[in-house]
């Protein structure tokens, strides 16, 4: 049985002609004319003014606290259904994490309970001094009433959008929504630079800074200079180019997976304890997973480990959503505000193969395991 991924990296062709490019003239070392051509397509493309193309999302995250000015003591608010990454950075610079519950519509940051977070944190007395909001699997969040707390209150919005690439709310890219966007290129991205990632925002001032830090911090000076600590998070220029020839087809890699999310939802919604989530008016989800709820109290048939150990079995990889930040152990001690959505949604929730590269076939294939269960 042939394995199928659950988002395995799609090569559109003109990859190796940008990757030939750099070996030709030998720009093989960070930075490079495919960066620069990179960081202009991403800007022309979701329409943010300045873009440092870094090594990584979690790099960007990182970068981006220390930009939003983040220091020891102080405490950042973090969506708690999303990957580590979206939390680990906060460690980095010697902050707390306060974890954020999400809510039932798009899985994402509750409003209600971000305002009762920042109101009691800082009843304590305590320095809040970004948001990180992140859009799960392509679907964005709440932007209206999120952005509006946070600008009643002061606190920087430090977007990630490392999973939604292409989506957008109200007709505006995500990643260009808070004060900083975070977006990544990882190999099972909806687009890949084998490892990779960006950090945008329409102030040049702080790009620019963002690229000094990414190399090094090293001054303006004929010998290597220091007079802050720097890190080697810049992109290389090889990576850089597959990233080139990886933007020419982006729209058709999110047309292909809004599609996958089509396929499942047509021919899966009959099953009474199958759910999707659907897009609110003014959001447009990339769709990079396909996400669904399995209630085994909806009929008793199955749960969502019968599905996936049923997948497993025939060579098909599928995944549980994320656990929350706050379920997790290396986060046990982080102060939580939570309603139990995200728990639940751990518990029933299944990420089905979603990649661009899925054939009618494998679809069917996995659509015929799941409907005989």
């Amino acid at each position: 049985m042939q394995k199928i991924w659950l988002s395995s990296p799609h090569m559109g062709g003109n990859e190796v002609d940008f990757v030939t490019e750099a070996f030709t003239t030998n720009w093989i070392a960070p930075l490079g004319p495919n960066v620069d051509g990179f960081e202009q397509d991403l800007s022309a493309y979701t329409g943010a003014k300045h873009v440092a193309a870094l090594s990584s999302g979690t790099a960007a995250l990182h970068l981006g606290l220390i930009l939003l000015g983040v220091q020891p003591g102080d405490e950042v608010i973090c969506q708690s259904m999303t990957f580590s990454a979206s939390a680990n950075p906060i460690t980095y610079v010697g902050a707390t994490p306060v974890f954020v519950d999400s809510e039932h519509t798009t899985w994402n940051m509750d409003p209600s309970l971000l305002e009762q977070a920042i109101k009691e944190r800082l009843a304590r007395g305590k320095k809040l001094k970004a948001i990180i909001l992140v859009h799960l699997y392509g679907m964005p969040a709440q932007m209206d009433r999120i952005t509006e707390i946070a600008n009643n209150y002061g606190i920087p919005i430090l977007e990630d959008a490392a999973e939604a690439l292409g989506s957008q709310w109200n007709g505006k890219a995500c990643g260009t929504l808070g004060t900083l966007g975070v977006l990544s290129f990882n190999g099972n991205k909806i687009i890949t630079t084998s490892g990779g990632g960006a950090l945008i925002a329409d102030e040049e001032d702080i790009i620019r800074k963002a690229r000094f830090l990414a190399t090094q911090a090293r001054d303006a000076a004929p010998h290597y200079e220091h007079s802050q600590i720097g890190y080697n998070y810049r992109m290389s220029n090889v990576c850089a180019g597959i990233g080139r020839g990886q933007m020419l087809v982006l729209e058709e890699r999110i047309r292909r997976r809004r599609a996958n999310y089509s396929f499942y939802k047509e021919r899966l919604s009959d099953n009474g304890n199958i759910r999707f989530v659907d897009e609110p008016d003014g959001y447009f989800s990339n769709r990079w997973l396909t996400t669904v709820i399995i209630d085994e109290t909806a009929n008793g048939a199955i749960d969502r480990e019968t599905v996936r150990i049923a997948l497993e079995k025939q060579n098909i990889e599928s995944r549980p959503l994320w656990k929350p930040m706050h379920l997790q152990p290396v986060f046990s001690g982080a102060p939580a505000y939570v309603n139990g959505v995200s728990e639940a949604l751990f518990k029933q929730g299944l990420c089905l193969p979603s990649g661009s590269n899925l054939s009618q076939d494998d679809l069917q294939r996995i659509v015929k395991i799941i409907k005989t269960l």
